[in-house]
């Protein structure tokens, strides 16, 4: 699998993946967690939030990574 394509796909998920993640979040009521029941998934909803967090730190930081690989041209095409 060529570097750039492997770059690429995991630019784009962790992108879409932070977008469901930062909906999931409900700082003052449920939010989108709460359609599917998804703020029932962990034992406290301070654990949720430190989970979430968590999470979007961690995809924060893969987006930026690859985004400045992938505009810095470091790998070849």
């Amino acid at each position: 699998m060529n570097a750039v394509l492997l770059v690429r796909s995991l630019w784009m998920f962790s992108a879409v993946s932070l977008v469901v993640v930062v909906l999931l979040h409900s700082p003052k009521g449920d939010g989108i967690g709460g359609i599917g029941g998804q703020a029932q998934l962990f034992t406290s909803t301070k654990s949720a939030e430190a989970t979430l967090n968590r999470v979007t730190w961690i995809l924060t930081v893969l987006f930026l990574a690859a985004t400045v690989v992938l505009s810095a041209n470091w790998l070849s095409h």
